[in-house]
């Protein structure tokens, strides 16, 4: 991997801090702001919003920029917006922020996951991709547990603070380390032409796949906190370390998706996602265990990342004839699992049902991703006709819209 695949693994880091630190945080910021858990839960939900927004937009925005220009810029302004956060006077103040601070973020991911596999070739795309989930995962080992702690310490808005700095760290790498990459001698493609991907039907399964595989496994750790606390009966102290198992279980996951998904993509997509669904369950079932909550975090950690890097190939291949949109696709798609996880799960919580069911509705969310992931497999082996559909030793085939192997291609 090149080193500027690091750098961006880095600056992914950053980012993923920001969007996974409020899974412990929920308890002090209701508390802090006056509303209720579920409401402060759909903080999560507020900047996978963001996500979802800011991705296409920006990635269409900044086509004829700089990338290295573009994700200095982005960066920049994901950092400051940060420091708002930490400065917001009331929830809504707070939500707003969120939402805003997301918009760089998305833009990020999707101008870096393009300048990730530009620099690869296709054969090699989950494992530069699984370099910058990697740091999504360290963000959950580190971040995530460590925004606890000072939450619980020093207030939520240290939280954030340390968030910007970790941006500011980040925004260092990418100025001295991320090399200039000229834009394309030829002309992008026109935005229709980039558009057009989305009546593709293995692109919408794709979404699908991702959005209903991520939501699930957030629908119960979003709320994961309380979960420990109020139905575990563990003291508060131990929130910062059992999040960290979920991150270590994320780490272990990634490295392990990201080197087995080129050659069994299908294969680790389901696999994957039937691993997540078992988990919830259990979870569901032995909630109030202490010891098997703990050891359960840690798995639903390795199932979710390890599904990631073939979540986000999977999309590079069946995307190929619009890079622009195919990362920003991606981090949309894994962000309507963030919104609607979060909302899910605040919801059966309103319901009265207690935390534990955030997680039969989890499993409930993964069950039709799975059956999702079978569907595109099953068309992927049958495909519409007049397609011809090209030979590939991996598990995921190619579709009419796949490059051929060979050198990436990309806008960038």
């Amino acid at each position: 991997m090149p080193l500027a695949v690091y750098i961006l693994g880095l600056s992914a880091f950053a980012l993923g801090t920001s969007e996974f630190m409020l899974s412990g945080l929920v308890p002090p910021i209701a508390e802090d702001m006056n509303v209720s858990i579920p409401r402060a839960g759909l903080l999560i939900s507020a900047f996978a919003i963001g996500m979802v927004v800011g991705a296409p937009l920006l990635a269409v925005a900044t086509l004829r920029l700089p990338r290295k220009t573009t994700l200095i810029a982005l960066i920049t302004v994901f950092g400051l917006r940060q420091m708002a956060g930490a400065l917001a006077p009331n929830y809504a103040v707070l939500f707003a922020s969120r939402v805003i601070s997301a918009l760089p973020c998305a833009g990020f991911w999707a101008v870096g996951a393009a300048v990730a596999i530009a620099m690869v070739p296709v054969g090699s795309r989950a494992r530069a991709l699984a370099v910058m989930i990697g740091g999504l995962s360290i963000a959950n080992v580190l971040r995530v547990p460590a925004g606890a702690f000072l939450g619980e310490h020093l207030g939520w808005a240290s939280a954030f603070w340390a968030v910007g700095l970790a941006s500011a760290i980040a925004l260092v790498g990418v100025v001295t380390r991320i090399p200039r990459i000229p834009l394309p001698e030829t002309r992008p493609r026109p935005l229709k032409n980039e558009v057009a991907i989305y009546r593709d039907r293995q692109v919408l399964l794709s979404i699908a796949v991702t959005a209903l595989a991520a939501g699930g496994v957030f629908c119960a750790f979003s709320y994961l906190a309380p979960l420990l606390t109020d139905v575990s009966g563990l003291d508060e102290a131990w929130v910062s370390g059992v999040l960290g198992l979920f991150g270590i279980g994320a780490v272990v996951g990634t490295t392990i998706g990201g080197r087995v998904a080129d050659a069994h993509l299908f294969g680790v997509l389901l696999t994957g996602i039937s691993a997540s669904t078992v988990f919830l369950v259990a979870l569901a079932l032995f909630a109030s265990n202490p010891a098997a909550t703990i050891v359960l975090t840690f798995l639903l950690g390795v199932s979710a990342f390890y599904t990631a890097p073939a979540l986000n190939a999977r999309m590079f291949n069946v995307a190929g004839a619009a890079p622009t949109l195919a990362g920003a696709t991606t981090t949309a798609a894994f962000n309507l699992g963030n919104t609607g996880g979060p909302w899910l799960g605040g919801t059966v919580i309103d319901a009265n049902l207690g935390f534990a069911s955030t997680a039969w509705a989890g499993a409930a969310m993964t069950v039709l991703g799975l059956g999702t992931a079978a569907l595109a497999l099953r068309l992927t082996k049958r495909p519409a006709p007049g397609h011809v559909v090209a030979r590939s030793r991996g598990a995921g085939g190619t579709t009419p819209s796949e490059p051929a192997r060979g050198k990436a291609t990309s806008s960038c």
